[in-house]
């Protein structure tokens, strides 16, 4: 094996062209280097401006709903960046943690590309197969849900390949950093 070379998101590379990356732009697991998307949110005004730039870039799927997986600890922001995307998809009622009830769906109205946002939150749930009485399954085959996911690594194990993965971080000074792979 060369010690000179790196795979980067599945292709090999030299060490020096891997070190030049930004390390705030590189997310590195088993080995793989993989370039990753950033933004540093410091008012609610970004946030919404990203929340409107994510939801313009969505396209249903083909195969079923389009899952979101939003990661980060407690407080990063997952649930409040949910409550900006049900807002720019047309939600009208107020938007809140599903922490107790799990779950919560919202019916969007006419001309979304989606009919329905489902907003779930796993962190009570202990496996994927907890998921099942909650209906994900059959909202999984609907293409015209939208579904955002918290806490994806507690049901992990019952996943299928999200459309796109959001990681929370939340810094000293009161801003965030969505990280998007």
């Amino acid at each position: 094996m060369c010690t000179d070379m790196a795979h980067v998101t599945g292709k090999s590379v030299p060490l020096a062209q891997v070190r030049s990356l930004p390390r705030e732009r590189t997310f590195i697991f088993s080995g793989t280097i993989a370039p990753i998307m950033q933004k540093m949110i410091r008012t609610l005004e970004e946030l919404k401006k990203e929340a409107v730039s994510f939801v313009g870039a969505l396209a249903p799927s083909e195969r079923g709903a389009t899952l979101v997986t939003l990661s980060g600890e407690l407080g990063a922001g997952k649930t409040s960046f949910t409550k900006v995307v049900a807002g720019v998809l047309g939600v009208e009622e107020t938007v809140t943690s599903p922490t107790f009830v799990l779950e919560k769906i919202y019916l969007l109205p006419e001309g979304q590309l989606f009919k329905r946002l489902i907003h779930i939150d796993a962190y009570r749930l202990d496996k994927g197969s907890d998921l099942t009485p909650l209906g994900f399954d059959e909202f999984m085959q609907d293409e015209s849900n939208l579904i955002l996911l918290e806490w994806p690594e507690k049901v992990a194990d019952a996943l299928p390949t999200p459309s796109k993965k959001l990681s929370f971080v939340a810094l000293p000074d009161g801003s965030r950093t969505i990280f998007y792979d």
